[in-house]
């Protein structure tokens, strides 16, 4: 998997400007900690070079951008310094040159149609979106998409928590960049829980899980039946009969043969399911690949490969 794969299932990629290269391993773990492994240092200040390093000799798993490169020999001092991708706010041919002859990632500034243009001729088909907001955000985005079908968007500048999921619902956007999850107070007063809270609120709502239904292995038809009525009477929903189970509204599946897990199973719903698993698989979860349902070749679901607490659990795509 390469990096602008990575960078698409990370979903965000917090933009960070640090002043002291010693505060750039925890505010990583800080990030990392709150559910982000990544991070775009930006080479605005004189530390970001010692900053890449740091991080990359103490946090290996965290994903390194190196941002704000304006010239090939920033590129060169921040990929030996360990960063894995570069990004720049406009479109320098020669920095793109430079890293693709290097085999280096590279997400440059685009702003317009002619800039699209040129990252085509130069063989890319991911390009920075900057300033997003300023320019005229996702509404230009989508715009520009139309005629430019292959190429996928970071926007960045003027994202927050309130409109990210805007830009990541069109299926153009690579991820979006954003500072506002490494506010300057925070950094200057070496705040990293701050950082690490909203960090999580950030990949919470992006991730929007949600428990979706639970699944009772009801045993047989008949007793799916009676289970589900049950229920229904409860609750005062409709039973919906199915094929393999019997619903009870939307909350309960009751299945008609024993299905996955030894109580049942509990289905969690997400707003994009692809970049769930990933953010699970950071946190140490495997999946059974051979569990992957999917429509129009998009995956729709997918089970955890372990059980808990005696349920088998699966993602569904909302």
């Amino acid at each position: 998997m390469d990096i602008l794969e990575k960078l698409s299932l990370a979903g965000l990629v917090p933009v960070i400007a640090i002043n002291d290269a010693e505060d750039a391993v925890p505010l990583c773990k800080a990030l990392a900690d709150g559910g982000l492994p990544v991070a775009e240092i930006t080479f605005r200040t004189a530390a970001a070079e010692e900053a890449i390093r740091r991080v990359h000799e103490a946090l290996p798993e965290v994903i390194l951008c190196a941002g704000t490169v304006l010239t090939t020999e920033q590129a060169d001092r921040a990929v030996k310094a360990g960063a894995a991708a570069i990004v720049s706010p406009g479109l320098n041919p020669e920095v793109v040159r430079w890293c693709i002859d290097h085999n280096v990632p590279v997400c440059p500034g685009t702003a317009n149609p002619s800039d699209i243009e040129v990252a085509l001729s130069l063989g890319l088909k991911a390009v920075k979106f900057f300033p997003a907001e300023p320019l005229g955000g996702l509404k230009l985005i989508k715009a520009m998409a139309a005629p430019y079908g292959s190429v996928h968007f970071m926007p960045t500048g003027g994202i927050n928590e309130q409109n990210m999921l805007d830009y990541l619902n069109f299926d153009k956007i690579l991820c979006c960049g954003g500072s506002w999850m490494v506010p300057s107070d925070a950094v200057k007063a070496k705040d990293w829980q701050k950082i690490t809270d909203l960090t999580r609120s950030a990949v919470d709502k992006m991730l929007g899980f949600e428990l979706r239904h639970v699944g009772i292995n009801s045993g047989n038809p008949e007793q799916a039946q009676k289970d589900a009525e049950k229920l229904a009477k409860l609750l005062n929903w409709p039973v919906k009969p199915g094929n393999s189970s019997v619903f009870a509204g939307v909350g309960f599946e009751c299945m008609k043969e024993p299905g996955r897990g030894e109580k049942g199973h509990i289905a969690i719903a997400t707003n994009f399911i692809r970049r769930a698993k990933w953010h699970l698989e950071q946190r140490g979860y495997e999946f059974d690949e051979s569990s992957i349902k999917e429509k129009n070749g998009k995956m729709t679901a997918i089970y955890l490969k372990d059980d808990i607490c005696g349920f088998a659990f699966h993602l569904v795509q909302k």
